[in-house]
């Protein structure tokens, strides 16, 4: 019998696996990111307080005309200057399960470029 593949449900493992190590405080709190099929979300999260401080995604930033990639780094400067409005300048960053490429770097590396440091 052919096994049944579930990416997400193997996602959801790899990010659980990851999550028992990375944890955000209010002085260095978790940017966690999301990626569906035609959007890219991002937050940053006190897990001490159990509060979302502040949110972007491409949905929300009505982007259009772009590739998801470019996308995604508008959404990672975006949350950046989010972030920095509040005085957050270090966060932890949370890859949610995803593999380290395409949409997931861009996003890193916009929120990087605009002044964000992990």
């Amino acid at each position: 019998m052919i096994k049944k593949i579930n990416k997400n449900a193997d996602r959801q493992i790899r990010h659980a696996r990851v999550r028992k190590k990375i944890f955000g405080t209010s002085v260095k709190p978790r940017l966690c990111v999301y990626r569906s099929t035609n959007y890219i979300y991002a937050q940053i999260i006190d897990d001490i307080n159990g509060k979302t401080l502040c949110s972007s995604s491409s949905l929300a930033l009505k982007i259009s005309g772009k590739s998801k990639t470019e996308a995604s780094k508008e959404v990672g400067a975006d949350i950046a200057a989010k972030a920095l409005k509040l005085g957050l300048s270090e966060v932890v960053f949370d890859r949610g399960g995803y593999i380290y490429t395409g949409r997931v770097a861009a996003l890193a590396d916009g929120a990087r470029e605009a002044g964000l440091k992990f």
